[in-house]
């Protein structure tokens, strides 16, 4: 689990954490759990997520627990830097949606002294690192990897495998779309899809 740190108000410093994973991972819950508690030790909290994300509300950020905690909408990350004066915890919800201006906002609020918080996808639904996530991680000074449960084998998950028909890299969608899988899983069905282009096929040595 994430312990807070003390911060010296006398001597505030920011920093950046991120919550990364899968879906059905409980990365957005794990966000809301952080934010509660620093707006129950009375800082100042705002709470961005991407517009294009209206899955549960329009506004508000909701775990699929159906955990939420209000929001601000944002169609693009230099809005952050323009609401963001005079606040003491900035979240930031589906960071894997934003453009890359993402990564120099975060490193801006850190350095005026913010707690920056990010939830995001790690990886897309082909497993390929996703958006900015992976400069956020490699800036970041915590990270928090969660995991689902793999619907198919029961192990754990970090996959998020989209079963639908869509080549489309940014497709927000829930059950109707995706599931969690772990690696081997994910594989399988992969290969299950598409067998003459899938890597685990191609990379085979030819028996004859």
């Amino acid at each position: 689990m994430f312990l807070e740190k003390l911060v010296n108000q006398n001597a505030r410093k920011g920093w950046i954490e991120v919550i990364c994973g899968s879906m059905f991972s409980g990365k957005t819950e794990e966000l809301i759990r952080r934010l509660k508690r620093a707006k129950f030790a009375q800082l100042k909290v705002e709470i961005f997520k991407p517009s294009i994300d209206i899955r549960y509300d329009e506004e508000k950020v909701v775990s699929h627990d159906k955990n939420s905690i209000s929001s601000t909408p944002v169609p693009a990350s230099s809005n952050i830097l323009l609401m963001a004066n005079g606040i003491d915890v900035v979240g930031i919800d589906e960071a894997q949606f934003f453009d890359d201006g993402i990564i120099d906002v975060c490193n801006q609020l850190a350095n005026q002294g913010v707690r920056v918080i990010v939830a995001g996808l790690d990886m897309d639904f082909k497993g390929v690192p996703f958006g900015p996530m992976p400069a956020l991680l490699a800036t970041a000074e915590y990270i928090t990897k969660v995991h689902a449960i793999c619907v198919d084998c029961g192990d754990l998950a970090h996959h998020s495998y989209r079963f639908i028909e869509s080549n489309d890299l940014v497709l927000v969608g829930e059950q109707e779309s995706y599931k969690p899988l772990c690696r081997k899983c994910f594989t399988q069905n992969q290969m299950d899809r598409d067998p003459i282009t899938s890597p685990s096929l191609t990379n085979e040595t030819d028996p004859s």
